[in-house]
């Protein structure tokens, strides 16, 4: 839940990291401003282990440090710093929030992850958040308060004496003045940077479809976060493996060019449905998968049914030829994505004569990654 402050914006996760090492690298900096509490939450183990080496530091030089992540306490903190389990249903899990507050210094960032994404090189890259960022102080005081009282529970009793220490002596002495205009500056900085950003992902294909509307195996393995950063729990993500077989004897046809046209509207059938962020890949010749990101199992199946007529209706410009489709549609929240599940899914379809055969969603555990 957002709170008073700032307005809420739109954001990609690639502009909260930004956001986020703003915020780390203030917590680190030197300076005479009293004791420092840094409270992150990263929703999932492999977003903060990236960090880890950074809040070491941030431990080391803050009177307390505390990081939040989902089923899981982060190893080998410094003293001084405390690791806190949330449960995967809670509100917090859904935080993407890092929070650094001295006497005279505060800086937040508080988002909510929408479960959604836009088009981008990654998916990781394109999941979309709300949320709100700034520099002034009585904010973070109040970011603060907030999630000690959410978190206090699970802390112990050293670490809530410490952040009240802190809270007591911010509280008796004024912000500093000249807040609002060095968050002026900023704001300006980041969204013209934001919008150099956009541009330049404007101009590129990096992660885009091909002319004929696929990426390849190795496109769809950076694109799904599989040479990066990517965790289980966070981004809802259908998969359609589609079969796309002519039947025991079809009559043999003749030439290349027929081929290469009929597979060139078999492709067009396949990716006719597809969002701008969807992506599609040939796993094999007959055999293809469409990812869905953000999308139900019912919006899923509705992509199925829709490839299944748009391939029947080839039927009108290549009448020799009858395409036997079977498909097979998950969604889930896996990093892998569990492709190997859909293709016997699709396989066991095509044998049982099944048009569209589903895969149950398995849940994820804690530590997945």
């Amino acid at each position: 839940m957002l709170h008073s402050g700032p307005p809420t914006q739109r954001f990609t996760k690639r502009s909260l990291v930004t956001v986020s090492h703003a915020i780390e690298e203030a917590a680190l900096a030197t300076a005479e401003d009293g004791p420092l509490v840094v409270i992150a939450l990263f929703q999932r183990m492999p977003y903060f282990t990236r960090e880890l080496a950074r809040y070491r530091r941030i431990a080391a030089g803050a009177a307390v440090t505390v990081v939040g992540l989902v089923g899981e306490t982060p190893p080998e903190l410094p003293a001084g710093a405390y690791g806190v389990a949330l449960d995967d249903v809670e509100e917090l899990a859904r935080e993407w929030s890092v929070v650094a507050l001295t006497p005279r210094f505060g800086a937040t960032l508080v988002a909510r992850d929408r479960r959604e994404v836009e088009a981008a090189v990654t998916l990781e890259a394109g999941r979309l958040f709300d949320g709100r960022w700034g520099f002034r102080r009585d904010e973070a005081l109040h970011e603060v308060v907030r999630l000690r009282d959410r978190l206090a529970d699970r802390l112990p009793a050293t670490a809530l004496a410490t952040v009240d220490q802190v809270l007591d002596r911010v509280r008796h002495l004024p912000a500093t003045p000249g807040e609002s205009r060095a968050e002026a500056g900023l704001r300006l900085m980041a969204a013209r940077a934001e919008r150099a950003r956009r541009a330049a992902s404007a101009t590129t294909r990096d992660g885009e479809p091909s002319e004929v509307g696929l990426v390849d195996e190795p496109t769809l393995r950076r694109w799904t976060g599989l040479d990066g950063v990517t965790a289980s729990g966070t981004l809802p993500v259908a998969l359609v493996g589609v079969r796309v077989a002519e039947p025991t004897g079809t009559p043999e046809r003749f030439g290349r060019r027929s081929t290469a046209r009929e597979t060139q509207a078999v492709i067009g059938a396949l990716t006719a449905p597809l969002r701008p962020v969807d992506r599609a890949v040939r796993l094999a010749g007959d055999e293809y998968l469409l990812v869905l990101p953000a999308v139900t199992e019912e919006e899923a199946l509705a992509v199925a049914a829709r490839v299944h007529a748009e391939l029947a209706g080839l039927a009108r410009s290549f009448p020799f030829v009858a395409y036997a489709v079977h498909a097979a549609v998950t969604v889930t929240d896996q990093r892998p994505l569990p492709v190997a599940d859909v293709r016997h899914a699709v396989e066991w379809a095509a044998r049982e004569q099944v048009p569209v055969a589903t895969v149950a969603r398995e849940p994820v555990t804690a530590g997945h990654r």
